[in-house]
């Protein structure tokens, strides 16, 4: 079972409706790059080097990028579907007619829906039955623990 490491920090924003109350976020111990990700997937029994899905990956990579820029999803069969969505600039336009890109959208944004086709659903309800929570705080040494907070 996939390991997911978690540390659980109090709200000190004295302007939250949740301010002392206690959350769990997600610790990263990495961030792979293409190069790192490429080197990986070709450690699993694959035919093909390191540099062959580095390739690749970069290939899907300016790909979906180009696609998306010309109004197209893409789904990736097992994992999910990136499409775009416009932020636009608060109050709106008065009318369709004064509605212009350079005065009224404030972004365009990159989006990712999971797959939540039954045999492969990986939704946020499904994903997190996959993995195992590991409380960041079983891992470190118990004088660490008392000298205070670990800086991200």
């Amino acid at each position: 079972m996939a390991k997911i490491l978690y540390e659980v920090k109090k709200d000190t924003n004295t302007a939250s409706r949740t301010y002392g109350m206690w959350f769990g976020y997600v610790k990263s111990l990495e961030t792979l790059n293409t190069r790192k990700l490429a080197n990986h997937i070709s450690e699993h029994g694959s035919i093909y080097t390191p540099d062959v899905v580095y390739g690749v990956l970069e290939k899907f990579r300016s790909c979906l990028i180009e696609m998306l820029l010309n109004s197209k999803k893409v789904k990736i069969e097992g994992l999910g579907t990136f499409y775009t969505t416009l932020e636009n600039t608060k109050g709106g336009a008065e009318s369709k007619e004064d509605y212009t890109p350079q005065k009224n959208m404030k972004a365009l944004h990159i989006r990712f829906l999971p797959e939540q086709s039954t045999e492969e659903n990986i939704s946020s309800r499904e994903f997190i039955k996959q993995a195992e929570f590991i409380s960041i705080d079983q891992l470190l040494p118990k004088e660490e623990e008392q000298s205070g907070p670990v800086e991200p």
